[in-house]
């Protein structure tokens, strides 16, 4: 049998990338997976790539109470129970000091931190006692112009992770993190980039990861099941992805 066979599972931000990947790693290993998404895009394209198999595609917005609200009910009814939950949703966009606006943080902070929280609030009570949940962070020291907003919405989310690890501990649910750097997705994790901006981004992460090259959405994928299913003993931890970068390790050649 394999680690997730007859299990349930939720992937917020689940229809492209990161998310997507984890997805399909569940339902290859057996598990029956609810995720969600909001781009109307992506939710078709990820309806027909796993029509047929153990997925239900929701749309949800996690900015929004009432979708959060309406995620758990729909996870009531469509999954029963819940034994692992993948906080993966996210936004980001590059705006310096003098670009960021109001309008920009509080997207940022809606979607990253507030709505990261109070979807796990909403389903916590799904959650099977030695259950766990696998937030999605960004690695340390992943530093550069234009995304301050961002790292601040995910180092607040870093911060309640750590402290849900501490209130769940009654119910033997473990609470860790996956902490991707430079990643290949379709938009490298920031939206509105142009071809020629993304491109670029790609370059940079080759030049300043230790490893000389950007990670794959498998890779976070493994790392995030394995803190789901295998580390047993392993809880309040944050996993590195991101080839060496918040780890210092040199990049001379």
């Amino acid at each position: 049998m394999s680690r997730f066979t007859d299990k349930k599972a939720i992937v917020t931000g689940g229809t492209h990338g990161m998310g997507r990947a984890i997805v399909e790693a569940l339902l290859d290993e057996g598990a029956e997976v609810l995720l969600t998404g909001r781009n109307e895009q992506t939710l078709e394209e990820a309806r027909t790539a796993l029509k047929g198999r153990a997925a239900n595609v929701v749309r949800s917005d996690a900015a929004s109470a009432a979708d959060v609200a309406a995620l758990a009910e729909q996870a009531h009814d469509v999954l029963g129970r819940l034994d692992h939950l993948f906080v993966n949703h996210g936004f980001a966009s590059f705006a310096t000091l003098d670009e960021v606006t109001e309008e920009a943080w509080d997207r940022h902070f809606d979607v990253n931190t507030k709505g990261a929280f109070f979807t796990v609030q909403a389903l916590a009570p799904l959650l099977a006692d030695g259950g766990s949940i696998v937030f999605t962070t960004v690695a340390n020291d992943v530093v550069f112009p234009g995304i301050s907003a961002y790292s601040a919405s995910k180092e607040a989310t870093r911060a309640f992770a750590h402290v849900l690890a501490v209130e769940l501990l009654p119910r033997k649910i473990r609470v860790n993190s996956v902490a991707p750097g430079y990643i290949k997705t379709p938009t490298m994790g920031v939206a509105g980039l142009t071809e020629e901006q993304r491109r670029e981004f790609e370059r940079q992460g080759d030049i300043s990861t230790p490893l000389k090259r950007i990670g794959t959405v498998e890779e976070v994928a493994r790392a995030a099941l394995f803190l789901a299913a295998d580390a047993t003993f392993t809880t309040n931890v944050e996993l590195a992805v991101d080839g060496g970068f918040a780890q210092g390790l040199g990049t001379e050649e």
